[in-house]
């Protein structure tokens, strides 16, 4: 794996325990252009340190973040405006939080280690109040909403390291849980919602396996089938997610000068050139126009047909940028890159359009 985890645990608690609200109610970030090394793209440098998870939200009202602080345990919560970005909140979880959702607009999901649990904060007037720990007997990397319907919320949860996953169905009125138990493969990290799985009638889950080097997936008709095996490599599968159309499943792998996608109707694979640090995230554009994150980078890809790389070009982040969502957050019919660096101070906003702002790689 590309980074290390701090090993200063007695002195992080220590700190820990001394921060409250820091930063809350501070005056907005705001986006500045930046013409260097080819690029010409406003970026929004903001403090969000280790971010390891997060997820954007918008609404009529506008955008919101939600994102842990992996070394400083806590959740916090933004409010991304035009180009400016808000501090609106903290607030304290146990040991290690690892990512966090939106389950609703005024509803937070976060996973947390030390308690193995689902963390979940009600947000009322910019502010976050934790109202059900939900535990899924692991310290679990991600959380993710598979479905909302009627107050109930069905999420699943991986593990950092193992095996289990769990899928939690949750009633917010009467807060009651119920959690049940499926094996997969080894640290199934950061599953996405697909469309369709090659072979199966409709979408389901899927994820890349960290140790296990595949990509996985299971059926909306059976979440609880064993998991099937939709590719298998050398390297380690980082992150796999979804172009817009739901064609093609993206796999950003570690190592090994290549990176892959699925075609989800076929089952083909077909193998990306990459530099031979390979990629630690991806979000696809399109079907031919993905964007791979890296340390202190994004690469994107023009592609053919056989994913055969056409034309290359790159955008500066501030740290190992292992979160990307593509969301218009200001609202000009472009789309942005939100980029949370897991070992970093800052995260970042690249305002679209993305292809033409990037530099071309010479």
């Amino acid at each position: 794996m590309k980074f290390l985890r701090c090993l200063g645990f007695s002195l992080g608690m220590l700190l820990a325990g001394c921060q409250t609200q820091l930063g809350v109610g501070s005056a907005p970030a705001v986006a500045a252009p930046v013409r260097q090394a080819g690029e010409d793209v406003q970026r929004l440098s903001f403090d969000l340190p280790q971010a390891w998870g997060g997820q954007v939200r918008c609404n009529a009202a506008g955008c919101q973040l939600a994102a842990v602080e992996h070394e400083e345990n806590r959740v916090a919560l933004h409010r991304l405006q035009g180009r400016k970005a808000q501090l609106l909140d903290r607030q304290k979880v146990a040991y290690h939080p690892d990512s966090a959702i939106w389950l609703a607009d005024d509803l937070i999901a976060a996973a947390v280690e030390t308690t193995a649990s689902i963390d979940i904060f009600r947000v009322v007037d910019d502010r976050m109040t934790r109202i059900a720990q939900l535990p899924v007997g692991f310290g679990p990397r991600d959380v993710v909403l598979a479905r909302a319907e009627g107050g109930r919320y069905l999420m699943l949860a991986t593990p950092y390291r193992g095996q289990d996953v769990v899928w939690i169905d949750w009633a917010v009125q009467a807060n009651t849980t119920d959690v049940k138990k499926s094996t997969w493969c080894e640290a199934p990290w950061h599953p996405v919602r697909v469309d369709r799985i090659p072979g199966e009638k409709g979408g389901g889950m899927a994820a890349a396996c960290l140790d296990g080097k595949k990509v996985v997936a299971v059926p909306d008709a059976d979440l609880f089938a064993a998991p099937k095996v939709l590719a298998s490599f050398d390297a380690i599968a980082r992150q796999a997610r979804p172009a817009p159309s739901g064609k093609w499943l993206y796999v950003a792998l570690e190592t090994g000068g290549r990176n892959a996608r699925i075609n989800m109707e076929s089952g083909e694979l077909q193998w990306i050139t990459a530099a031979p640090t390979g990629a630690v995230s991806v979000a696809p554009m399109a079907d031919d126009l993905v964007v791979w994150g890296d340390d202190r980078q994004l690469t994107l890809q023009r592609l053919d047909a056989q994913g055969g790389v056409l034309e290359t070009r790159t955008l500066r982040t501030s740290g190992f940028s292992t979160g990307l969502q593509l969301v218009d957050v200001d609202n000009d019919g472009a789309l942005d890159a939100v980029v949370l660096n897991s070992s970093d101070k800052r995260s970042d906003i690249l305002f679209g359009p993305l292809w033409e702002h990037a530099a071309p790689r010479r």
